[in-house]
């Protein structure tokens, strides 16, 4: 008999988390696995093409909002395994799990998040809790496993939440589609292209990469992909740097790796990660890397010198962006292909499941 698999998301929009279930969810062994889908949000606002699997949207603004509905669903349907991603989610969730001792509850988080709270501020002191927190670490201790992307994700599980290490799964993220590699430009006299690509947040840190590019001396455009709470003071940075001219923001695009491909580097400024797709994407279309060396799965992709640059500080940072060193397209995709095979990791969500 077929394992019955119940994946949920909050939504179906562009996002890390969104894309690595839904892709999971399409394909894992059908000979072996019954998978469904549920969305507490809305098929409107769905980024990713669903056509391999079936899909229930609650259509509700919050999860909170869907708890009953949730409730009620897995009551109906009993599932062997329920795999949920992102926060409030993973802890409803885990707090949702003790009524359906025979189903198994696996939660995927998204970031190292004990860096992410110092990072936006949520803990005043750090013997002071918000109710949510209190709810989060009691939800930790309730599921049956915790995937983790990235060695320094489970070590803050483990250290800061004393979650049992038998209890967390290290499992990378896949490269969910095969974009062709990128071509060499041969043009001499071109200014360089930067690219980034993510959401605009605190902990992602554009506005230093911003700054640090305004320092430099050469021709170059600068451009942005994604959205998010800072994207205003990303805006004003640019007109304050007076790089408006070098510069080009798009919102959303479904056409993310052609925009890498035409790039000469990815600048990623983040103080802190989960496992960027973006990072790991555009290094197999053949577009180099520059990172910082930060706690979270950057240094389990980014090579030195092999598919990128991983530097320790902002003096490094700027070196590597104001020397034009060039790696090669194909060396830069061999580095990524097998390690993160969608294949290899399919079979280990698959092993998880059984």
């Amino acid at each position: 008999m077929k394992k019955k698999i119940l994946f949920i998301l909050p939504t179906l929009t562009a996002g890390g988390a969104e894309r690595v279930i839904s892709f999971i969810a399409q394909n894992i062994n059908k000979s072996k696995f019954d998978s469904k889908l549920l969305v507490t949000g809305y098929e409107k606002d769905a980024a990713y093409l669903i056509d391999d699997i079936e899909v229930e949207f609650f259509k509700k603004k919050r999860v909170l909002n869907a708890v009953s509905n949730i409730f009620i669903y897995l009551l109906k349907h009993r599932p062997n395994v329920v795999v949920s991603s992102i926060g409030h989610l993973n802890t409803v969730m885990g707090l949702m799990s003790p009524f359906f001792l025979k189903t198994k509850f696996i939660i995927r988080e998204a970031s190292v998040i004990s860096l992410m709270d110092q990072i936006h501020n949520e803990r005043t002191t750090k013997k002071s809790f918000s109710i949510y927190e209190i709810l989060s670490r009691a939800s930790y201790k309730l599921v049956d496993k915790i995937i983790c992307q990235s060695k320094d994700m489970a070590d803050d599980f483990i250290n800061i939440y004393n979650v049992k290490k038998q209890n967390i799964a290290i499992i990378n993220n896949p490269i969910t589609n095969y974009p062709p590699l990128k071509k060499v430009d041969s043009a001499v006299q071109k200014p360089i292209r930067f690219i980034t690509v993510g959401r605009l947040s605190k902990e992602k840190g554009q506005l230093r990469v911003i700054e640090l590019l305004s320092k430099l001396k050469f021709p170059f455009h600068y451009t942005i992909i994604g959205d998010g709470p800072i994207k205003d003071d990303i805006l004003e940075a640019i007109k304050t740097n007076q790089l408006v001219d070098r510069f080009t923001y798009i919102p959303f695009t479904k056409e993310v790796s052609k925009h890498m491909s035409s790039n000469d580097m990815f600048l990623q400024g983040s103080y802190v990660e989960g496992f960027p797709n973006t990072v790991l994407e555009s290094c197999f279309v053949g577009t180099p890397v520059l990172a910082f060396n930060v706690p979270g799965g950057t240094k389990e992709i980014i090579q030195h010198q092999v598919n990128g640059y991983l530097v320790e500080n902002e003096e490094e940072y700027f070196y590597y962006l104001n020397n034009k060193l060039t790696l090669e397209p194909q060396k830069v995709r061999d580095s990524v292909k097998m390690k993160f095979d969608k294949n290899k990791i399919l079979k280990q969500y698959e092993s998880l499941f059984n």
